[in-house]
């Protein structure tokens, strides 16, 4: 059974900036901004060049990804998504991945990244292990 329900997909693919956690050498937490998708069950964050989060995933493969919604629930709360998970680093398909991701993020018709020729990059790949937050997915 997967964790992805139409809800959270919803949510997930609705062009909201996600906040991915990683963990820090010393087990601190680091946070980027990042344009997230959906390939199959999993979620999927592009990443052009080799910066902290990946140094991080490639030490600890736990990860937290949270998305702020545009609802709000009966109770006056601001509806958002909380994922757990262990991420994988695939080598290369960053710039199609990130193309792909522009036109909900950006907009119909968007070149990005904006270079010629850019590097292969690599595909983070979050497996969820549990869904919460504020909203229709929360248990």
């Amino acid at each position: 059974m997967t964790l992805l329900t139409d809800d959270v997909r919803a949510a997930i693919t609705a062009g909201r900036l996600a906040h991915l956690t990683t963990l820090e050498p010393d087990g601190s937490p680091q946070v980027s901004l990042v344009w997230v998708g959906i390939e199959d069950d999993e979620l999927v964050v592009g990443h052009l060049a080799s910066g902290r989060k990946i140094r991080n995933l490639e030490a600890d493969p736990r990860v937290a990804v949270s998305i702020e919604t545009d609802r709000t629930n009966p109770m006056g709360l601001q509806e958002y998504l909380v994922i757990r998970g262990t991420a994988r680093i695939t080598p290369g398909g960053a710039p199609e991945l990130l193309q792909r991701l522009a036109e909900v993020y950006l907009g119909p018709g968007v070149t990005f990244p904006p270079m010629d020729a850019p590097p292969p990059g690599n595909v983070i790949r979050i497996t969820p292990t549990r869904v919460g937050g504020v909203g229709p997915w929360a248990g």
